[in-house]
C-alpha cells in the first residue's frame, strides 16, 4: 500500500463483498472508538468538573491521536489527506466568521430554553474551564467525524460522505436536550460541508467550539 495513494481503490473480498480497505477500517475504528468512549473512563475524576476535564483528555487520545496513528502507521497516508491541515484557509475563515454571525442570535434564544439551562447550568464552572475543556474535547471530536471519517468515506461515497458522517455524530448527542440532539444532525451536515469545501477539519472545529462555548455560557448566565 503506497503512502497517500488515493488515485486507485484498494479493496479486499469478504464473503462475496468487495470492500474498500480504507473506508472499512475508518468505519470500524470510528465506531469502536465511540463505543470505548461511551463505556469507559480511564482517567480519575473526583467531581463533575474534574470528570469533564479528564474526559476531554481521554477523547483527545481516542478521537485524535489514535486515528492519526492509524493513518500514518497502518494506512500509510498523509494526515493532510484526512483534513489534518489548514486547507483552503481563506475560505475556511470566511465560513467560520459567517457561521458565528448567523448562529449567534439563534443560539442565544435556544440556550435560554428551560431544558438547555437545566442541562448546562446545573454545575458551576468558570469561563476558563468551559473554554479550555470545550476546545480540547471538540478537537478530537471534529477530527474523528470531519477528518478521519469524512475523508475516509469520501473516496468511496463521494459527497454522500458529508451526510453519512453526520448520522453517528447526531446519535452521539442522545441524552442531551432534545433540541440540541435534533439539530445535531443538521449541524453535523453543515460541519461536514465546511470540511469538504475547505479540505480541513480545523474550521468546523472553530465553529463547533464557538457553538459549544456560547451555549454553555449563555445558559449559565440565564440561570443567574
Amino acid at each position: 500500500m503506497q503512502a497517500g495513494n488515493h488515485s486507485r481503490r484498494e479493496t479486499f473480498k469478504l464473503l462475496g463483498l468487495e470492500l474498500d480497505i480504507r473506508a472499512t477500517l475508518v468505519v470500524i475504528v470510528s465506531t469502536l472508538l465511540l463505543m470505548v468512549d461511551r463505556y469507559h473512563h480511564f482517567l480519575p475524576g473526583e467531581g463533575y468538573v474534574e470528570t469533564i476535564t479528564a474526559k476531554a483528555v481521554e477523547r483527545t487520545v481516542l478521537h485524535l491521536i489514535i486515528p492519526l496513528l492509524i493513518i500514518v502507521l497502518i494506512l500509510r497516508d498523509r494526515p493532510s489527506e484526512y483534513g489534518f491541515s489548514f486547507g483552503k484557509w481563506k475560505e475556511g475563515l470566511l465560513w467560520t466568521v459567517g457561521a458565528m454571525v448567523v448562529l449567534a442570535p439563534i443560539l442565544y434564544f435556544a440556550s435560554r430554553t428551560p431544558a438547555m439551562v437545566r442541562f448546562y447550568a446545573s454545575i458551576e464552572r468558570s469561563v476558563g474551564h468551559v473554554v479550555s475543556t470545550s476546545a480540547l474535547d471538540l478537537l478530537g471530536c471534529e477530527f474523528l467525524f470531519r477528518g478521519f471519517l469524512l475523508f475516509g468515506l469520501l473516496r468511496v461515497a463521494g459527497p454522500n460522505a458529508v451526510l453519512l458522517q453526520a448520522v453517528p455524530f447526531a446519535l452521539g448527542h442522545l441524552g442531551k436536550p432534545e433540541l440540541e440532539t435534533m439539530s445535531a444532525l443538521f449541524g453535523g451536515v453543515g460541519f461536514g460541508y465546511v470540511a469538504w469545501r475547505t479540505r480541513s477539519f480545523v474550521y468546523p472545529w472553530l465553529i463547533h467550539c464557538f457553538v459549544s462555548i456560547f451555549v454553555v455560557l449563555v445558559s449559565m448566565a440565564a440561570a443567574g
